[in-house]
């Protein structure tokens, strides 16, 4: 089973900036960027709710120009929640409470159905006193229009419009437009991989809308298809291993991002560091894997040398 909380908590840490300058640019330009700090969990841990372990991401951050602080809370939902904005409030009261500063809370929705708009404001009166008319951001992917995004510069949209709102005749259509989007950005190979891995899961393609994506490629202007191919060979590899120790290495990467969603840094970055002659043990071995613990054991079991035992 996928941990969609885990991939986007993962996606929106590391393109924070990014997610704020696409859906809420008015409150980026408030913020100092240099000043961004992550609170982790045992920073609010008893703060949450009981119904969850804790907040997705809490990131407090300097006024540009002020020593004023201001904190955005954004939660991020899987899949529908009809306590949402009782959960919402109360996660604002009590960060409020704590930190003392303004808070901003921003509820993402990820899920595709159902597309009725969801609730953006928790409301408590007595008669026809209004005690509490506690307002939220909402970001509901599955009311969005792909299109609207599909020249969008910011590297963020590349990702997200593969669980926006697609019809299944556009599946390939929206696929080449995440991929042409992404190959034109400057990004390092980290943060590239990361979104065209996120690609890759919530948008996959079956084997006749494969070969419609590889027609639709050919007709891609020569100077911009080169460098979606040269893209695709290094996290994708066209699905083909070719013999080459990169090549194999990528493919078994990206079969254990599908089946277990996108892995941790400190778990991937073990995986990477294998030696190339293990990878098609991994890629025998991952068939049976149901989670990441299957992945960590097999890591800690296989390796090709053991640690030196200095006292052995």
């Amino acid at each position: 089973m996928i941990d969609h909380d885990a991939i986007f908590k993962q996606l929106l840490t590391a393109f924070f900036v990014e997610f704020l300058d696409l859906f809420a640019p008015e409150v980026l330009a408030l913020l100092d960027r240099a000043s961004l700090t992550f609170l982790d969990k045992e920073s609010f841990g008893d703060l949450v709710d009981p119904e969850r372990r804790e907040a997705d991401l809490v990131v407090q951050a300097q006024l540009a120009g002020q020593t004023a602080y201001l904190i955005v809370h954004l939660e991020h939902q899987a899949q529908e929640d009809a306590a949402i904005h009782r959960r919402m409030f109360r996660y604002f009261a009590r960060l409020y409470d704590r930190y003392d500063v303004p808070i901003y809370p921003i509820v993402l929705c990820s899920y595709l159905t159902p597309r009725t708009p969801v609730a953006d404001r928790h409301q408590v009166a007595v008669g026809s006193f209004a005690v509490v008319d506690f307002r939220y951001q909402t970001v509901q992917l599955n009311r969005l229009d792909w299109r609207s995004y599909a020249r969008n510069p910011n590297p963020l949209a590349s990702a997200l419009m593969a669980r926006m709102r697609v019809a299944s005749k556009e599946r390939v259509q929206v696929k080449l437009a995440c991929l042409r989007l992404l190959a034109g950005q400057p990004l390092d190979h980290r943060r590239r991989r990361l979104l065209g891995q996120f690609i890759d899961i919530y948008l996959p393609l079956n084997a006749r809308q494969a070969r419609d994506l590889e027609q639709e490629l050919q007709a891609v202007q020569p100077e911009e298809r080169r460098p979606i191919m040269e893209m695709l060979s290094s996290w994708e590899i066209k699905g083909r291993a070719e013999g080459r120790a990169e090549g194999q290495r990528d493919i078994v990467i990206r079969q254990l991002q599908r089946k277990l969603g996108l892995l941790p840094e400190a778990l991937l970055a073990r995986v990477e560091a294998l030696p190339s002659e293990q990878f098609a043990d991994l890629g025998e071995a991952l068939l049976d894997f149901a989670a990441t613990d299957d992945l960590v054991a097999w890591l800690d079991t296989h390796l090709l040398e053991k640690p030196h035992d200095p006292t052995a």
